[in-house]
């Protein structure tokens, strides 16, 4: 069986609120959630369809995806 393995990357927009995240492995791939949860089911559903519209798989590809999702947040605490 073929497994193909992609890269997204995650970062918390404070002024939005939402996780976002973008791939440079997957052309198109730009979405957003308030938790990484429903983050990484967005991607569950987007990823099968952008990589085959894409043309970064093949249509008729049979076999995994996986993906590696990288998040970063960036916390500010003020001490007095």
């Amino acid at each position: 069986m073929t497994q193909t393995k992609f890269q997204i990357q995650a970062f918390w927009d404070s002024d939005a609120q939402v996780w976002v995240a973008t791939s440079d492995d997957i052309p198109g791939l730009a979405t957003e959630a308030s938790t990484l949860e429903f983050l990484t089911q967005k991607l569950r559903d987007m990823i099968p369809e952008l990589v085959t519209l894409n043309k970064v798989l093949p249509t008729n590809y049979v076999g995994s995806i996986s993906f590696y999702l990288i998040s970063y947040r960036q916390e500010l605490i003020e001490v007095a």
